[in-house]
């Protein structure tokens, strides 16, 4: 699949956004564009005008990285819209390789990273793709995310829980930080691996289905998210805030590990105690084992 689509909306965005005061030119009466003229970006980039033409139409093979570090600086890019710049470069290169792939109908997590995710017992954690899916939990994060495992015909996906079931709106404190989140990272991985057909079904089907999903997938926008705070509403023990922290695998590469963990002391942690309780005894089996069955 080609991405050139993709590169064309991301820079245009970017370009829009940038205001000629920003970068120190004049802004003038006649201007009838939103954001920087291509010309503007040209001169400020070093190259020519029909260079960056073809580069903002999505011709970004063969760009060299100095030539997109200046244009990530022409555009005031920050670090990760730099990084999905030199993303979307790379695979639209006839040599770029795309991450593996897992599916998660057939991948199974390696015993020994099961034991681990069971061996974290301070709070949820769990192991997703770029495209959402939740491919390993421990009993914690099976507790918190109980719905996403409960959509008939689909497998537990971060993205279709969020976008097409209300319960979302309930368990998760700010739905509009944590959908901002979500399309963040699919955009993402959409920049990685454009060839990729699930990713590519995922999105169309959020996007036929969910005008909230729409809006912001059209935005292009991307960030780092490896670290910060989540809060939740939980049905059966109330609101619970965690830390997070989002470890790329090295031993799996395209896969995340993410810990939750509540403050030390905190009436989050106490909620925390009651919701192992709670799990215990709702998910008596493994939880990878438990979502085979449900599957």
């Amino acid at each position: 699949m080609d991405n050139r689509a993709e590169v064309r909306e991301f820079l245009t965005s970017r370009r829009e956004r940038v205001t000629p005061q920003q970068v120190g030119l004049p802004e003038g009466r006649n201007r009838r564009v939103t954001g920087l003229r291509r010309s503007e970006v040209a001169a400020l980039a070093g190259v020519s005008v029909e260079y960056y033409t073809r580069l903002e139409q999505g011709a970004l093979n063969g760009a060299s990285p100095e030539i997109l570090a200046s244009l990530a600086q022409a555009l005031r890019l920050d670090d990760a819209e730099r990084a999905h710049l030199f993303d979307l470069a790379h695979a639209a290169s006839p040599v770029g390789r795309p991450p593996r792939r897992r599916n998660p109908k057939t991948w199974a997590p390696h015993p020994s990273l099961q034991w681990v995710l069971d061996g974290f017992t301070a709070g949820p954690a769990f192991v997703r793709n770029g495209r959402m899916d939740l491919l390993a939990v421990n009993a914690l994060a099976r507790a918190i995310y109980k719905d996403a495992f409960d959509m008939p015909g689909y497998p537990p996906n971060l993205a279709i829980f969020t976008f097409l079931d209300d319960r979302s709106r309930e368990l998760q404190g700010d739905w509009d930080w944590a959908a901002d989140v979500v399309v963040s990272i699919l955009h993402t991985e959409a920049g990685r691996d454009p060839r990729n057909k699930e990713l590519h079904d995922l999105v169309g089907e959020l996007s036929t289905r969910s005008e909230e999903f729409r809006g912001r997938w059209s935005a292009h926008n991307v960030r780092h998210h490896g670290t910060g705070f989540k809060t939740f509403r939980h049905p059966v023990v109330g609101e619970l805030t965690f830390a997070y922290e989002a470890l790329e695998m090295n031993s799996e590469p395209g896969l995340t590990l993410t810990f939750y963990a509540a403050e030390p002391g905190s009436a989050s942690e106490e909620a925390l105690r009651l919701l192992a309780s709670w799990a215990a005894t709702e998910f008596p089996q493994r939880p990878d084992a438990q979502a085979k069955t449900d599957a």
